[in-house]
């Protein structure tokens, strides 16, 4: 009976993930495309919105971490989701009466708080919705509707711009965050996993019966760790996408261009997402993901050399490539790497890693601008990305030897 449930709920739960992705980013995007400018109109500057940005993702590291444990601990992980929705959702209007910048500090630290609270119950619901061969076709459609929120929130909120003021986009973002917590609240489907229905029983009943199977199997498998190795070391080089944005206006495009920048590369990764994890589902999923880094080094080196205003535009198209490559295949990955009772664990660690080193890296990036001017770490980058495939590669070796042992 639990395979004919996952047969006949997985189109629904996740065509369902999907479009709540969809209309939570619209409003995501719709809000805080436009934050730097408000700040500005608040009399707060760069050093407000990099203490903003920087607590913000801090705290939804460690949400990350904390729900990864959460979900493979609690039966029922849609009252999560649905919560983290909820909160978000319904602080992004409250930026329209904001009158301090700290006040939006408030807001952004509470919207990522649940962001990371709902990241982990939520790709765990997606992998218990299907076969495992499908992981990253599922996975894949999430981030194609993600990306093309992404491109609808700018969209929508120059328009409102060229028409109302600031304030009126925030308003506006209530309406797609409205309806992402409908959604969520009516069609989500709440999903358990298979060792949670085996004939054994419920898991009290295993972890009194079988004390040692149970300590054994929350464990981490040692492909886990070859492959968070991999992810991490690349995401010391993965820093923010504004460095790509500031080093285009260097060589002159114009700051006004600058959102056509994000929307080129939006557009590739929203097309590419669900073809690159259905393909992963055919394939290695370490050797998309690899050939994603490669693909990442080529464009943080045509950067780095910015050698015309035409290739800096073609390698941001590219750029979309990289994300549709690496984000759904990965999160696939990690999740087929582990076992199901240790699904969100597994999850939770490794955003948590991911997202601090990705932190570190834009600090990196700054301090080596800094010192040895803009190209240097644009080389650094493509050399770590270089090292990160092969490790990627090599993690698919230890894995094989791992089996075979």
């Amino acid at each position: 009976m639990v395979s004919d449930t996952r047969d006949l709920s997985p189109a629904r739960n996740i065509y369902v993930f999907g479009f709540t992705s969809f209309l939570n980013d619209t409003a995501t995007e719709m809000a805080y495309w436009v934050l730097p400018a408000f700040l500005a109109s608040l009399g707060a500057g760069p050093a407000q919105l990099g203490l903003i940005e920087g607590v913000a993702e801090s705290v939804a590291s460690f949400a990350k971490l904390f729900s990864g444990y959460l979900t493979d601990r609690v039966d029922r992980r849609k009252p999560i989701v649905v919560a983290g929705y909820l909160v978000a959702n319904a602080v992004k209007p409250l930026l329209a009466i904001v009158t301090s910048w700290w006040h939006i500090l408030l807001i952004r630290f509470t919207d990522r708080l649940a962001k990371g609270v709902r990241g982990a119950p939520r790709d765990v619901m997606v992998a218990e919705s299907v076969a495992k061969n499908r992981l990253g076709s599922a996975y894949g459609l999430l981030q194609s509707m993600d990306s093309a929120g992404a491109i609808v929130g700018p969209l929508v909120a120059l328009f409102l711009l060229s028409r109302f003021g600031i304030r009126s986009v925030f308003w506006a973002a209530a309406v797609p965050g409205a309806l992402c917590v409908l959604v969520a609240v009516v069609g989500i489907r709440e999903t358990r996993s298979s060792s949670a229905t085996s004939d054994h029983g419920s898991k009290k009943a295993v972890q009194v019966s079988l004390p040692r199977e149970a300590e054994q199997s929350v464990k981490l498998p040692a492909a886990f760790y070859f492959v968070l190795v991999a992810v991490t070391i690349f995401s010391l080089a993965n820093s923010s996408d504004m460095f790509l944005v500031l080093r285009a206006q260097k060589i002159g495009i114009r700051v006004a261009l600058a959102p056509l920048l994000g929307l080129v590369f939006n557009i590739t990764y929203t097309l590419a997402s669900w073809p690159a994890g259905w393909f992963s589902d055919r394939v290695s999923r370490r050797l998309v993901g690899a050939v994603g880094y490669l693909i990442f080094a080529g464009v943080y080196f045509v950067f780095g050399r910015a050698p015309s205003k035409q290739a800096i535009w073609i390698a941001m198209a590219v750029y979309g490539f990289y994300y549709a490559l690496t984000q759904p295949v990965l999160k696939a990955l990690v999740v087929e790497t582990v076992g199901e009772s240790v699904r969100g664990r597994a999850l939770g660690i490794y955003f948590f890693a991911t997202s601090l080193a990705t932190l570190a890296a834009s600090l990196i990036s700054g301090e080596l601008w800094k010192h040895y001017g803009a190209a240097i770490p644009f080389y650094f980058s493509a050399a770590l990305a270089l090292v990160s495939a092969g490790l990627l590669q090599a993690a698919s070796a230890g894995r094989a030897t791992v089996h075979t042992a």
